[in-house]
């Protein structure tokens, strides 16, 4: 079974909307709006499954923002906030290894970004309103 087919089959185990999905790319875009999880990113870039949330632009008081995400982070079980490439986009990040991959283990790392967005949700819309 490929990397592919396994992830789409957790996926679906666990009850994701795969809401897009490309084979040939290794991309799906999950959701579960329940679990607070809207427009997931996962991609496959063997030897890593990498899911991204993209959460909001940082606008303003950037370092007051980044220094309250760098201390959130120690707390967050699987994955952490980071910036995209131009340090304006906060985005929700973990990696695993795909060829080791587990339902549990993508279950738990889906699990504490639905934890982290329904615990830590006043403090992202604030951030995202500056």
């Amino acid at each position: 079974m490929s990397h592919f087919d396994k992830v789409r089959d957790y996926l679906m185990e666990l009850n994701y909307s795969i809401i897009r999905e490309d084979k040939t790319n290794q991309v799906f875009v999950i959701e579960s709006l329940e679990d607070g999880i809207q427009n997931v990113l996962i991609g496959i870039a063997d030897p890593i499954l990498i899911i991204e949330q993209y959460l909001f632009d940082l606008t303003a008081n950037v370092g007051e923002v980044s220094h309250k995400l760098l201390m959130k982070n120690r707390d967050i079980v699987h994955g952490a906030f980071v910036m995209d490439e131009d340090g304006k986009k906060v985005i929700f990040r973990d990696t695993l290894q795909v060829e080791s991959l587990d339902l549990n283990e993508l279950d738990g790392s889906l699990t504490s970004l639905s934890l982290l967005l329904s615990e830590y949700s006043d403090e992202i819309i604030r951030f995202s309103k500056n």
